[in-house]
């Protein structure tokens, strides 16, 4: 099933627009506007494709002629000197919405080829790698959209979804029992998770209705003593989530502990473009 795309692709897409277009592309208009053209877009490297709405929406947005043709679907994995897509229509057009189109193309490829690389290192376990709050500003439904196409599973949105109680709301509070009291009589109906720094407070926080508890920077020992922990306790069921400093190195040890997710910034974070051309015929 196709993954669903996000409801902001519209206005991101207006807003690139506007920063780089701005009144006028004044070098295009060299170009005689009658001129018509065809371009393929091509990879130079193995990725996981990602950002084809984007791409389409720059050119409905400048010029409803451009017709974008795609050879891959967002997800797949494709191969060096792999052509892309196909374009055609003015000239003017394809020029002046090329940088804006594969800056998308570029950045939310990145973002699925380093989601799609983590999640295949926990292949043959039961540990799902989910995404954070540390994406670009602008884009972060864009960038979980992206996560998705490359295997990983989303994490909340934002503060208004779900709650995360962390070290700071914990001494505000009083204690991880306290913290997690007045979370639920505040808003009982969505997801709630805490954070936890030692096996004291992880099995304060089981003693707890929240929902998942997150390891922060638990050494590979003290995470094995949590699971077990965790599974001997009546509130078995409680999700694990480890986190922090999670290196793809480290990855598969993490996974044999038994956690049930871990948390990685850096795909969303660190984000290195695919490398992308387009080519004019």
């Amino acid at each position: 099933m196709a993954t669903p795309l996000p409801n902001d692709i519209a206005k991101v897409v207006a807003a690139a627009l506007a920063e780089d277009v701005g009144a006028g592309d004044l070098t295009a208009a060299l170009i005689d506007a009658k001129t018509h053209g065809t371009a393929h877009v091509v990879t130079r490297e193995v990725a996981t494709l990602c950002g084809c709405a984007w791409f389409d929406e720059v050119f409905r947005q400048l010029d409803g002629g451009v017709t974008v043709t795609w050879h891959a679907v967002d997800g797949r994995q494709i191969g060096a000197d792999t052509v892309v897509c196909e374009l055609r229509g003015q000239a003017r057009s394809i020029v002046t919405g090329e940088r804006t189109a594969l800056n998308f193309l570029q950045m939310l490829s990145g973002t699925a080829t380093a989601t799609h690389k983590l999640v295949e290192l926990l292949a043959g376990t039961s540990t799902r790698l989910l995404d954070t709050r540390k994406t670009l500003p602008g884009l972060r439904l864009a960038q979980k959209y992206a996560v998705r196409c490359g295997g990983g599973t989303n994490h909340r949105v934002g503060l208004f979804d779900a709650m995360l109680i962390k070290e700071t709301h914990i001494a505000a509070a009083g204690g991880v029992a306290e913290a997690v009291r007045r979370a639920r009589a505040s808003s009982p109906d969505v997801p709630l998770e805490v954070e936890v720094e030692n096996l004291a407070q992880l099995a304060e926080a089981l003693e707890t209705d929240a929902d998942r508890i997150m390891l922060d920077d638990f050494p590979l020992d003290e995470m094995r003593k949590a699971v077990a922990l965790r599974n001997a306790h009546r509130a078995a069921r409680k999700e694990l989530e480890a986190s922090g400093s999670m290196t793809a190195e480290a990855l598969r040890a993490v996974a044999a502990t038994g956690v049930d997710f871990i948390s990685s910034g850096s795909i969303t974070k660190h984000v290195r473009a695919i490398d992308f051309s387009m080519r004019f015929l």
